[in-house]
C-alpha cells in the first residue's frame, strides 16, 4: 500500500460502493470523495439525468474532470502523514470501468478495488426500485436497462444478466484487488474489504 494512497472502490451501481465508502473513510479517518456527487455538484444534474438529457459523451466528459478534480484533492491529502497509509477512499460511479480518462486521472493516486456484488443481490436492489407509470411502462431504471425498453421485470432481469457478465470481466481485468461481496451487514462486507486488502 506504501506506493497507492487512496482506496478506489469501483464496481456496478448498487454493489455498495457509497455504503462502503463511507465506512472504509471512517475506518481510516480520511476523506471521502464520490465521484458522482461531484459530477451533480458541478453540473447541476445526477449522473442518470446528465446522460438522459445531454448523452453519453457529455456525461463521460462531467465523470473524468471530476475524478481529475478528485486525483487532484487525494494527491494533495496525500502530503499528509497518515498511519494507514490511505489517505482517502474515492467512490466510483458505476460505469467507470468505460471511461479510460476517468480511470487514467485515478490510476496514479490509488489502488482500484473491485466490489463484486453477487448477480440475484444486485439485481433485485434494482427491481425493488422499478416503478410503473400511468401508461404501464417500466420507469426508474438505469439508463443502460431503460434503453432496452424492457415491458416485465422478467425483461429487466435478462437485460441486467447480460449487463453483469460484460461489465463484471471488464472490471475484473482493470481491479488491482477484487472483493467478492456476499449478502450480508454493511460492516461485515467492511471487515471483508479490510481482510482481503491486509
Amino acid at each position: 500500500m506504501e506506493e497507492k494512497r487512496a482506496l478506489v472502490l469501483m464496481g456496478i451501481k448498487h454493489c455498495g460502493k457509497s455504503t462502503q465508502g463511507r465506512l472504509l473513510a471512517e475506518h481510516f479517518s480520511c476523506p471521502l470523495y464520490d465521484s458522482d456527487d461531484v459530477v451533480a455538484a458541478a453540473t447541476g444534474l445526477s449522473p442518470r439525468e446528465l446522460y438522459t438529457q445531454r448523452g453519453e459523451s457529455a456525461f463521460m466528459e462531467a465523470e473524468q474532470a471530476a475524478c481529475e478534480w478528485i486525483a487532484n484533492q487525494v494527491g494533495q491529502t496525500a502530503m499528509q502523514e497518515r498511519p494507514s497509509g490511505v489517505c482517502a477512499v474515492v467512490a466510483t460511479g458505476g460505469g467507470i470501468c468505460k471511461n479510460g480518462g476517468a480511470l487514467s486521472a485515478l490510476r496514479g493516486v490509488g489502488i482500484f478495488v473491485f466490489l463484486n456484488a453477487d448477480e440475484k443481490t444486485a439485481a433485485d436492489r434494482i427491481v425493488r426500485e422499478v416503478g410503473i407509470a400511468e401508461n404501464g411502462a417500466l420507469i426508474n431504471l438505469p439508463a443502460y436497462i431503460a434503453r432496452e425498453q424492457p415491458r416485465s421485470i422478467d425483461d429487466v432481469r435478462t437485460s441486467f444478466h447480460r449487463f453483469y457478465m460484460a461489465r463484471t470481466a471488464r472490471y475484473r481485468a482493470i481491479a488491482d484487488v477484487t472483493v467478492d461481496i456476499q449478502p450480508s451487514t454493511p460492516e461485515a462486507t467492511r471487515d471483508d474489504i479490510l481482510r482481503v486488502l491486509s
